[in-house]
Order: structure tokens, then C-alpha cells, then sequence
């Protein structure tokens, strides 16, 4: 028995007996039952159907329709699961196959499509725009072509267009009244003769309204939409995305080419409740958290949700973003890859994974790389309580900001090997058993941001980041220039069992520190077909040189601005004695960073994926 059957097996002893299984295939029918014999020919006809309890099995092709789920389930163990259909390619896009190119000069072709051809909402004339948004150079659309399953390069003016191609071949559309005119560059190619797609629908897997719960999505293929900006006040519409709900499962899809954001754990929208957006401004984001906790922001009817093995790629704004409604959150397994890096949007909020509110949040076991924006990770106001363990991070660029966030959070037996691996501006963090590769900086700030009663979202206060407490323990620094530029008051600080190694210093107040001038550590990742191998110097005096002592909840005390106590979501205690394979450690020869040391003088080990 597989995985999948197992899951799908499980999902449906749980429920009662009048759950249904449906059937979707291509060569179905919307008028057929759902039976397997008998399938439904779209996603939709089955969501309109499904009860909470029921599974929706979709089978081998490609679906261009936008799944809007009318309901949700009732529970955990009443949802509403869509599956696809174990060992088969399931295909979900935003985009429609467009024939009928015209060649015109040189490499440029054109086509005019009527206006029924996009519906409700046509991605030409939507130009990206939203709170912090930074237009880059021109006003961008949410549309775009794809030549084969590549995107092309949107162009400020049709002449552009009308020349020579390129290394990037680029695009351009204009809307009338009744039609749309695109110019595309094909270099040495008929489009007519391949296959060429263009963004049509907004989302792929998205309700239009709040509230749809307790929801499974899982092993399916989903790409090409004409997401809109994904702002920090507005609602959040991904790819994929949960529309302020509580207790979705995404896990095990392939998620890419997203014009904005791939998966959204987000916000609604306020003209719902006839309210005006907030000014752009931290003052205004406060507002818009007092706005959002009248309107459910809770933890027993936001959040909660799971985003695991996902692989999520090649989108322009965000891999993962939410505001808000990722609280209560895990999010693990997945690889984030190739966020950001067409430089077409710009602003705040661009990164791998952006959340803001990740409240009792674990981010754990993900694989980020070669994001740019901010970077691989950015958690931006209200990380309290939330855990950010295991993951491999490099080629970004930056690998983790935390910004304007009180704690208690806790940073544990990562991985950062990008040349900037940490920007801190914020206080009541602990950073533990890191191996931290690139540089690090530090910063107070005067914006007064929230903070509550711990594991809720209750009793909020606010503060500005002058306390600057935090607690470095039995990292490795290999690289940048450790803990020297930390600037605080002696008794904010407490580091111990770390060791410092090449251009890295340890702060002026670390009296614990293990500084091994002139090694070099020679960190190397390497992608091998069987997956990401690091190769280091290191050597295992470092071990018996510096007494160190298990990471709990208790060596960590308390994060002073919040007054609480840093341990997991539902109070009990943290004790960190296990490495980042989850291998038991030795208290007595506990080694620095996230690895237990060999005998020898070199780490070779197979960091991605984990076995």
C-alpha cells in the first residue's frame, strides 16, 4: 500500500459512513455520477458536489480551470481532501493554449484574441500594484507567454518588441475595447507548431471567500496564474492559497510560475466589510492587526494549517506568503527555489517564504535557495513562539531577516551558507547549534510593533526594538563576521559554546568564545544526482576544548519584552539534544552546529533531502 493510499485510506475511516469518494478525468463527463466508472470531467464539477468528509480523486492529464471549493470541511477529521490519483501526472494551470500566430517582421508574431477569451478578469490590462509595491522601470501585468513551459519577458513598448530577439525574449499586449493584441518574440520558431500558453485565470486553487475549512490538497501539478499582489493589508490571493481559513493541508504538489505569489496563508479583504485599506506605514499595519482580530483573527478559526513536501518554484513575488493567517502554522519538507530572480517585481514583502504574524509557527526541514528580493526567508513582525529548525539555505540573497519581531523565537541547527546569512532587527531571539557561513547584522529600530500573551493572539501590546536580548549558543561560525557587530547593552547577551573560525569574531561581551584563527573550513555544498552533499574542514578538539551544555527552555530564561519563556506551541519545554538528522547527541560531547562531529578531521555529509 502507498503513501498516497494509505493518507486517502485513513482520510476516509475517520469519517462516516455517507462519505464518497469522486472520480475526475479528462475523458469524463460534468453530467456522469463521479463514479470511477463514470467520472467527472472537472475539478469543479467534483468541488461543487463534495461533502466535508468526501475525497476527490483527479486522474492523469491537464485541467486549466480554477478550482474555487464552495465548502470546506467541518474538522480535522471531516475535510474535504483532493487528491491526485496515486502514480499519475495530474496537471492544474492558469493558462490557455493560444494558436492562430501571425508572422510578422523578423522573429516578432501577433495574435488578437477576442474579448470572451479571459473571462471576468483579463491579466493583460492588470497592471501589479499594491502596498509597498516598487514598480521596476515600467508598469507590469499579471499576464505573461510561455513558450514551452518557459515564461518570457514582458516589454515597456511594443517596439521593443518589434526587434531583434534577444537572450530574453520578450512580450508586449495591448487591450481594446473587444480585444487584446499580443506581440511575442519566437526566435527560429513557429508558435504554431509548439506550444505556447498564456495567463488566463487569477488562481488555481483559491475560494473566492473566507471561512472554507479544514481542506487537503495534495499531489498535484499546479502552475501559470495571473496572481495580483500579495500585500501585507490586502487580501492574499496565491497560486494556491487558503482565503483566511483554519486547517488546510497542501502537501506533496509541484508549484511553480506564479506572476506574484505560489502559496498564500493570507488575509481578506477589507472592501468585504466596507473598510478603506490602512496607509502603507507601520502604523497603519497596526491598525489593519486591530481590524483583523474583530474580524476572527484567532487561533480557533485562523491558521493551523500544514505545507509540507511541496516543491515550489519560479515565482515572482513569494514561494509561500502570508499575513496573518499563517498562524499556528507548520510548514516543512519543502523546497523553495528560484523566487525572484526574472527582477520584474520589487518592494518589500518579495522573498522564498514571507510570513508576518508566524505566532507559534514551526518552519522546519525546507530546502530555500537562489531567492532574491530580501531573500530566502524573511519573518517580519509578531514571529512569537515560532521555531525555525533544520533547514538548508544558500545561493540567496540573504538567507533569514527577522524583522521588528520580540520573541520569544528560536533559530536552531540550520544551515546558512549564503555570503549574508542572518539580518537581525529584532530582540528576544536564541540562535542554537547554527552553522552560519555568511555575515551577519544587527539593528535597532524605533517602529513600535505588536506583541501578545504567549501561544495567542490576545492581549496585545507594543514596543520598539531597543532591548536587543538575545542568546547565541554552540553555533559555528565559519565565515562573515560572527557576533562582532552585535551592539547592546552586556547584559542583553548571552552566547556560549560557540566557535569562530576564518574572518569571524565573537562579540567584545562573549567571555565563552572558541576563536580557531588561521582554519580554514572549506564549506562546500554540491548538488549530486542523488541529492545536496556539504563537505567541511572541522576538527573534534573544537569538542573537547569548550564545555558546552544542552539548549532547554530553561538556559534560555525568559524573552525580556514579552516576559515569556521560550518552549513549543503547547507550553511543554524545549531540550535541544538531537542534531539536524534528529540523531540523538551525546550531552557530554556536544559538538557546535547542527551535525554530531565524526572521528575524523572532515564532514562529508548528505544534507538534502534527509534520510
Amino acid at each position: 500500500m502507498t503513501a498516497r493510499t494509505t493518507a486517502l485510506a485513513l482520510a476516509l475511516a475517520t469519517c462516516s459512513a455517507s462519505a464518497r469518494e469522486y472520480h475526475v478525468s479528462t475523458a469524463g463527463s460534468d453530467d456522469n455520477p463521479g463514479s470511477e466508472a463514470k467520472p467527472l470531467k472537472t475539478i469543479s464539477a467534483a468541488s461543487r458536489v463534495a461533502q466535508p468528509g468526501d475525497v476527490v480523486t483527479v486522474h492523469e492529464g491537464v485541467y486549466r480551470e480554477r478550482v474555487n471549493p464552495p465548502r470546506g470541511g467541518t474538522g480535522p477529521d471531516r475535510r474535504i481532501v483532493y487528491q491526485g490519483a496515486d502514480g499519475e501526472k495530474v496537471v492544474l494551470k492558469g493558462s490557455e493554449v493560444v494558436k492562430g500566430w501571425k508572422r510578422g517582421k523578423g522573429d516578432t508574431w501577433s495574435v488578437t484574441l477576442a474579448k470572451g477569451f479571459f473571462g471576468d478578469d483579463n491579466p493583460y490590462g492588470d497592471v501589479i500594484g499594491g502596498e509597498w509595491h516598487a514598480r521596476r522601470g515600467f508598469p507590469r501585468h499579471t499576464g505573461t507567454v510561455y513558450l514551452n513551459g518557459q515564461w518570457m519577458d514582458e516589454a515597456p513598448r511594443v517596439e521593443q518588441v518589434l526587434a531583434p530577439a534577444g537572450a530574453r525574449p520578450l512580450w508586449k499586449a495591448k487591450v481594446s475595447k473587444g480585444t487584446t493584441t499580443l506581440w511575442a518574440q519566437f526566435k527560429g520558431v513557429n508558435p504554431n507548431a509548439e506550444t505556447v500558453e498564456i495567463n488566463v485565470r487569477q488562481s488555481v486553487f483559491y475560494p473566492d471567500r473566507p471561512g472554507r475549512n479544514y481542506i487537503t490538497v495534495r499531489g498535484l501539478t499546479m502552475r501559470h496564474a495571473a496572481t495580483p499582489w500579495s500585500g501585507a493589508m490586502s487580501e492574499q490571493i496565491g497560486l494556491v492559497g487558503t482565503h483566511w481559513s483554519k486547517g488546510w493541508v497542501i502537501e506533496n504538489n509541484v508549484i511553480s510560475h506564479s506572476m506574484n505569489t505560489g502559496i498564500t496563508l493570507g488575509r481578506y479583504d477589507l472592501g468585504a466589510f466596507g473598510l478603506a485599506m490602512p496607509p502603507a506605514s507601520a502604523p497603519g499595519f497596526v491598525r489593519s492587526v486591530e481590524l483583523a482580530r474583530k474580524h476572527g483573527w484567532s487561533k480557533q478559526t485562523i491558521g493551523s494549517h500544514v505545507v509540507r513536501n511541496n516543491h515550489i518554484s519560479h515565482c515572482e513575488k513569494n514561494g509561500i506568503h502570508g499575513s496573518l493567517g499563517g498562524i499556528f502554522s507548520t510548514i516543512e519538507g519543502n523546497t523553495i527555489c528560484d523566487i525572484a530572480v526574472r527582477g520584474w517585481i520589487g518592494g518589500p514583502d518579495v522573498a522564498g517564504l514571507k510570513l508576518l504574524g508566524s505566532n507559534d509557527t514551526i518552519i522546519r526541514g525546507n530546502h530555500i535557495y537562489r531567492c532574491g528580493g530580501l531573500g530566502g526567508v524573511w519573518l517580519d513582525w509578531m514571529a512569537q513562539g515560532t521555531r525555525f529548525t533544520g533547514n538548508l539555505l544558500h545561493d540567496n540573497k540573504t538567507d533569514l531577516f527577522m524583522e521588528v519581531d520580540h520573541g520569544p523565537f528560536l533559530i536552531d541547527h540550520n544551515v546558512f551558507l549564503s555570503p549574508r546569512s542572518l539580518r537581525d532587527w529584532s530582540q528576544g531571539g536564541a540562535y542554537a547549534h547554527n552553522l552560519v557561513a555568511g555575515s551577519v547584522s544587527f539593528r535597532t529600530e524605533r517602529r513600535k510593533t505588536p506583541y501578545f500573551a504567549p501561544h495567542s493572539v490576545k492581549g496585545m501590546k507594543l514596543s520598539d526594538i531597543s532591548v536587543k536580548d538575545h542568546r547565541f549558543a554552540n553555533n559555528l561560525f565559519v565565515g562573515g563576521g560572527g557576533l562582532a557587530g552585535w551592539r547592546g547593552e552586556a547584559g542583553n547577551l548571552q552566547a556560549v559554546g560557540n566557535v569562530y573560525l576564518a574572518a569571524a569574531r565573537p562579540n567584545p561581551h562573549e567571555r565563552d568564545a572558541l576563536v580557531v584563527a588561521g582554519f580554514q573550513p572549506g564549506a562546500k555544498l554540491t548538488a549530486r544526482p542523488d541529492g545536496w552533499w556539504l563537505e567541511m574542514n572541522v576538527d573534534p578538539a573544537w569538542v573537547s576544548r569548550q564545555k558546552r551544555a544542552v539548549v532547554t527552555t530553561a538556559s534560555l530564561g525568559k524573552a525580556k519584552v514579552p516576559d515569556a519563556a521560550f518552549e513549543q506551541p503547547d507550553g511543554t519545554p524545549y531540550r535541544l539534544d538531537t542534531d539536524y538528522f534528529a540523531r540523538p547527541r551525546d550531552p557530554r560531547k556536544l559538538s557546535p552546529g547542527p551535525f554530531r562531529f565524526p572521528g575524523g578531521k572532515a564532514l562529508r555529509l548528505k544534507v538534502w533531502p534527509r534520510e
